[in-house]
């Protein structure tokens, strides 16, 4: 990773957030409804809902309108790789993973690649050190 988490979201405008969730108990949830009140545009994706917290969602992260500053993802370990090479292929220049998740084969591909990467951190958490 060339730049610190800090630094990745001192320098990102456009967040997506994979796994984003409709209900308020997810943790998906709370983050992105900070995020968004913090200024940054936050595109939820996830295929099984229209909108988040009033934001038209997505299918996939190659819906994501470009660019794309941060691709940000809660869902399981073993489902990171794939969201990697989607993250790669849409030109995002970082990708993160949350809390108490982490995949070696995901860092890998995101660094081959020259994506920033961060492990096991929560967007959220960071920012407020901000």
């Amino acid at each position: 990773m060339s730049r610190t988490p800090e630094q990745i979201l001192r320098e990102a405008q456009r967040i997506a957030l994979v796994g984003a969730s409709k209900n308020p108990e997810r943790p998906s949830h709370d983050v992105m409804r900070y995020l968004l009140s913090q200024g940054y545009d936050v595109v939820p994706v996830n295929p099984g809902c229209d909108e988040v917290l009033g934001v038209p969602a997505v299918g996939s992260i190659a819906e994501v309108e470009p660019p794309i500053d941060l691709v940000d993802v809660f869902r399981r370990a073993d489902a990171a790789p794939g969201h990697a090479r989607e993250a790669v292929a849409a030109g995002a220049k970082a990708f993160w993973l949350q809390l108490d998740l982490h995949s070696p084969e995901a860092r890998r591909i995101c660094e081959d690649a020259g994506l920033d990467y961060v492990e096991n951190a929560c967007t959220a958490i960071v920012h407020r050190t901000l």
